[in-house]
């Protein structure tokens, strides 16, 4: 092809460049980009090559648990074996302009003071992972901590509350026995458009505090502590630290349910007189991203180990399951190109059908986090976005059917010439100041796929946050160290100038002005 085109060679390479990502999975070597870029002296050669990449599946382990979701569930994959138990704890956010009615107002009594007439914690559910499950029994319970989670510690998803002794011996511990369909709700309610499947949790029994004080129940404990101690709710740190240390929900019997919990509020009900009338009033209280939630997994370890040594394809599994390793070829892609630019780099992973006919598969995963293994923990706890150097992220490429044929079904990171380019300089500036900097390095070109949730600013489609995904996924990608199938490539173009005058290849031209 011919482009005539008189510009700085850097800004018509950059350009080329978005060219070549389409052609670059060609089995071209060579092609002439323009015979005239610049001018009739300078010509850009462009190349086309391809590269074998190797992957595994490793083990997660543990993910950083702190986000906005909280799961909650006990399931058993279909596909797998492998049973997954999501249980979380959650702190309680102290709404703007938090009030309560004056005591003598209270028409509730109990012991001489004013008392609440009923208190509980209402969990909001998304849609179940599996919707022919929805009416399954299950059993859970609610356990109040001793001592809170704290701001600024990282809590992985295998950390134990019970185990680390958080939890309140002789504290507030209320079991509940539930379904996501929510049969105990009326059915004239559960048919609104505005209803939301939730389960509700009455905190009503009577409730002894720490000092032995008993009340009537869980909300009548927060009310005295309103009037006797306004300063505890000055503000959620000091309500968490000096009242409420937060709850843990634990499931405790049944299997098939796993949801999302979107919301979560803790409720205290009261009667208020009103001149002559009387009137419902309520404190309402958030579990919410403004503190800390934190969700505690349990995965069976034998059954991922099971498919971590599978080596026909790799695995990605969430919760804090599998994660996919992969090889780069830095070496193999700089060597000899040195003086050449790498333009682009593209990289596809297609993606495994499931094995199984069960309707009730797990998902598949929808974003994928591209990033160096080394840095895989680092990125999490610091909070940080993929920069398109040493981190990028995709989303899955859905089948599509032209009724001929189906294509995509592929994870597809479109150019990663940025980071091979500084792995690269990486290596050459480690192994110039130590020579055995790739020994003491083995990571130097790993990099891990990790299923993730993405979070986008409310003004651009930036992305503002980027979380673990701690739902339920799983699937299988081509690869493995005894990869059956096509291999996976990572397609690449370089570029460089040829000067017709000195006949010598070079990434410039001898003038950025457009001219010899």
């Amino acid at each position: 092809m011919s482009l005539n085109i008189k510009h700085n060679p850097l800004t018509i390479m950059a350009a080329a460049a978005f060219a070549l990502v389409a052609i670059s999975s060609c089995d071209n070597d060579e092609m002439n980009i323009g015979q005239s870029l610049t001018d009739e002296g300078d010509k850009l050669i462009a190349y086309t090559d391809a590269f074998d990449v190797t992957t595994r599946t490793i083990m997660a382990d543990s993910v950083l648990s702190l986000s906005a979701d909280c799961y909650f569930g006990h399931v058993k994959d279909p596909e797998t074996g492998a049973e997954v138990t999501s249980e979380f704890t959650t702190q309680f956010h102290l709404i703007e302009n938090t009030y309560i009615y004056p005591e003598d107002r209270v028409i509730g009594r109990y012991e001489g003071r004013a008392a609440a007439d009923s208190c509980d914690i209402i969990l909001y559910l998304d849609a179940p992972s599996r919707q022919d499950d929805s009416l399954l029994a299950m059993k859970m319970r609610v356990c109040e901590l001793a001592v809170p989670m704290e701001e600024g510690r990282r809590y992985y998803s295998n950390f134990n509350p019970v185990q680390a002794g958080m939890l309140r011996t002789d504290g507030l511990c209320q079991s509940k026995v539930f379904s996501y369909a929510n049969l105990g709700e009326l059915d004239s309610i559960r048919s609104l458009d505005e209803y939301l499947n939730c389960i509700r949790i009455p905190l009503n029994n009577p409730y002894t505090a720490t000092d032995g004080t008993r009340y009537k129940n869980y909300g009548t404990y927060l009310m005295h502590q309103y009037y006797d101690h306004p300063e505890y709710f000055r503000n959620s740190y000091t309500f968490t630290h000096q009242l409420c240390p937060g709850f843990l929900f634990q499931l405790t019997d049944g299997l098939g349910f796993h949801s999302k919990v979107t919301n979560i509020g803790l409720r205290t009900y009261y009667t208020i007189s009103n001149d002559e009338n009387t009137t419902r009033a309520n404190l309402t209280l958030a579990g919410t991203r403004e503190v800390l939630q934190t969700t505690y997994v349990t995965n069976d370890t034998e059954a991922l180990r099971q498919m971590a040594d599978e080596t026909t394809h790799t695995w990605l599994k969430t919760p804090a399951g599998l994660f996919t390793e992969i090889t780069l070829p830095v070496q193999q892609i700089k060597e000899g190109h040195e003086k050449d630019s790498l333009l682009a780099a593209k990289l596809i992973f297609q993606r495994l059908n499931s094995q199984s006919a069960d309707e009730r598969m797990f998902a598949v995963p929808q974003t994928l986090l591209l990033i160096q293994k080394d840095s895989l923990h680092s990125f999490f706890e610091n909070g940080d976005v993929p920069n398109n150097i040493t981190s990028y992220y995709t989303t899955y490429n859905r089948p599509v059917s032209t009724g001929t044929s189906t294509y995509n079904n592929t994870y597809t990171f479109n150019n990663l010439s940025s980071l091979i380019t500084t792995l690269w300089q990486m290596r050459q500036q480690g192994r110039k100041a130590d020579a055995q900097w790739e020994e003491k390095h083995p990571n130097w070109n790993k990099m891990v796929l990790v299923p993730v949730t993405v979070t986008t600013s409310s003004t651009s489609s930036s992305v503002s946050s980027m979380h673990h995904d701690m739902s339920l996924t799983s699937t299988r990608l081509v690869g493995g160290p005894n990869n059956q199938r096509d291999p996976i490539r990572i397609n690449v173009v370089y570029a460089k100038f040829k000067n017709k005058s000195s006949d010598v290849f070079s990434p410039y031209s001898s003038s950025t002005s457009g001219t010899e």
